[in-house]
């Protein structure tokens, strides 16, 4: 498993504001993920190693 380094998680925390404006712009898939340093969550376009859900049927 990757590990999110702590300049990288600082970074991340420290440039919420530009990094949901970021999301907003991007054009592929954005997961959040789970910080192992701080336990916060952070987004991430890398889908290496990660299973996409199964679709769910719409409600009636």
């Amino acid at each position: 498993m990757m590990r999110t380094g702590s300049s990288i998680c600082a970074l991340k925390q420290r440039f919420a504001e530009v990094q949901l404006g970021a999301a907003v712009r991007c054009r592929g898939p954005l997961r959040p993920f789970r910080c192992d340093r701080r336990r916060r969550l952070h987004l991430t376009s890398r889908a290496k190693g990660r299973r996409i859900p199964p679709p769910t049927e719409p409600s009636r």
